[in-house]
This record gives structure tokens, sequence and C-alpha cells, in this order.
């Protein structure tokens, strides 16, 4: 295929333009970190519906005793992340089995069992 010629004088000083200045490719924009929230469901009841959110938590369910406890995790959570100066979403698995061994969360392992 033969290039065109082009037909007006812009078209020539444009043409001109494009050839000494390439496009520049436009930024990758980042992506946003990921939202991570913690649910926690408790499993006992005295009768009462508990329903408790923060920022990055919903918790349910539970006595009031449990909500408590469950609540008070949250926030430690919370706390322990923010002296990190990272959000939910940006630790690793290990980083927030770390923070939740801090406040007193271990993992459960069903094979022990």
């Amino acid at each position: 295929m033969s290039k065109r010629k082009p037909q007006c004088n812009l078209c020539l000083a444009v043409s001109r333009l494009t050839a000494t200045f390439p496009r520049v490719p436009k930024p990758v924009k980042k992506s946003p970190p990921a939202k991570a929230v913690l649910l926690g469901v408790g499993l006992d009841s005295d009768g009462h519906k508990r329903v408790t959110t923060g920022d990055n938590f919903a918790l349910v369910g539970g006595s009031k005793d449990t909500h408590e406890q469950m609540t008070e995790k949250a926030i430690k959570i919370n706390e322990k992340l923010r002296a990190r100066g990272k959000q939910l979403g940006e630790v690793s698995r290990e980083e927030f089995d770390d923070i939740a061994h801090e406040v007193g969360l271990h993992r459960h392992n069903p094979h022990a069992n």
C-alpha cells in the first residue's frame, strides 16, 4: 500500500507533526485495592437479634457475651491494621493470621478433632 499524499496545507502540517511526535501511550490506571470485610457470625443465642457493622466488618447473632467478644476482636484487628498503616484488603493471609493471633483469635484446624 502506498501512503496517501495530504490534500491541504493543514493536513500536511498535521501529517508532519504526527511523524515528528509519535503518540504517547496513556498511563496505566492502577486498580483500587481489594475490598475485604470481616464477617462474624455468633451461633449461640439468648433470643435477641444483634447486628453490628463497621468500616470493614459485619457481626451478626450471638448471645450478649459472644457478640461483645466479636465486636472487641474486630475493633482490635482494625487498630492493629491502622498501626501498620494498612487496610484489610492489603494484608496477606499470613499477616492477617499474625494480627488475629495478637488479638486472641486462633485458626480452627478441623483435622485436629
